[in-house]
């Protein structure tokens, strides 16, 4: 697959065009296969998010571990009933990323975006857009590939993965990813798509990895739900015009500098943070018995 090395190049070529067109002509080029066959390809993934969704907000929905399960259900239920003070755009996407990421720990299918630790928060934001503001599924598709540039970028200067670089490497680069996707499907342009990955990233910088017992539920699950919330921030200010001071592979370099120097106990090892209090050592305990390291 074709590889970018900036987000800056993407951001040149498409001037004041989408990031998606772009990438779009370019990868049906380095592949050699029609644009239709990617959108193709890509509106199966968007089904895979459709239906994860669907499965996510179910009541009944349970983890084998049974640590969570139905959350994204309770969410979705207040924002359709009551007058959050997020709005209802965003608690319902709140909702979507939560039930999404309950669905994976119920050993669902799901689109890692990045990963399968984040795979909440892209869906939710892009799925949102079509339910309440009706988008239409071309531009939620496109924005799909928007945001897997952002992405590629990433995975190639600095990190997606929680092991090497905490949380900040995973929900934070969903966030990023989600914020460029939508300000394209809002109408912005290429660089107002780069000021919002840029936005997201930086406010989750430093956002470690910490998974109870080893499994990605808690705090991973509801992480999902801050990066959605974090990412529909930056999407507005990005709209409004409010720039990154710092661009966005400056940004993405530093992420992967901190993440770096974040502690191997707070890189997935569950030594740390949540998974290392009283409550984390139980829950650990009581699943997997007191005799493990």
């Amino acid at each position: 697959m074709l590889n970018y090395q900036s987000v800056a190049e993407i951001v040149e070529l498409a001037k004041d065009g989408k990031l998606s067109d772009v990438v779009l002509a370019d990868q049906s080029a380095y592949m050699e296969i029609p644009e239709s066959e990617i959108l193709e390809r890509m509106k199966n993934t968007l089904d895979v998010m459709r239906n994860s969704a669907e499965e996510g907000l179910k009541a009944g929905l349970r983890s084998v571990s049974d640590l969570s399960g139905g959350d994204g259900h309770r969410m979705y239920q207040f924002a359709s009933k009551a007058m959050p003070l997020s709005g209802l755009f965003a608690a319902k996407a709140t909702a979507l990323a939560i039930g999404i990421q309950e669905y994976n720990a119920a050993m669902g299918k799901i689109v890692a975006a990045p990963t399968a630790g984040s795979c909440g928060i892209l869906p939710a934001g892009v799925l949102t857009m079509m339910e309440e503001r009706g988008a239409s599924e071309e531009s939620a598709i496109k924005a799909l590939i928007t945001a897997g540039a952002i992405g590629m970028v990433i995975a190639t200067n600095a990190t997606v993965s929680g092991a090497a670089g905490g949380c900040q490497a995973e929900c934070g680069s969903a966030a990023a990813m989600t914020g460029a996707a939508l300000v394209e499907m809002m109408g912005g342009t290429a660089q107002m798509s780069a000021h919002a990955a840029a936005i997201a990233l930086q406010n989750q910088m430093g956002l470690v990895c910490d998974p109870v017992a080893g499994l990605v539920e808690v705090p991973c699950i509801l992480r999902n739900g801050g990066g959605i919330s974090i990412a529909i921030n930056a999407a507005d200010l990005a709209m409004a015009g409010v720039e990154s001071v710092i661009p966005i592979d400056e940004v993405i370099i530093a992420m992967g500098e901190v993440g770096k120097a974040i502690p191997e106990s707070l890189r997935e090892t569950s030594l740390g943070g949540l998974a290392a209090t009283p409550t984390g050592i139980a829950i650990k305990e009581r699943l997997f018995g007191d005799n493990q390291g």
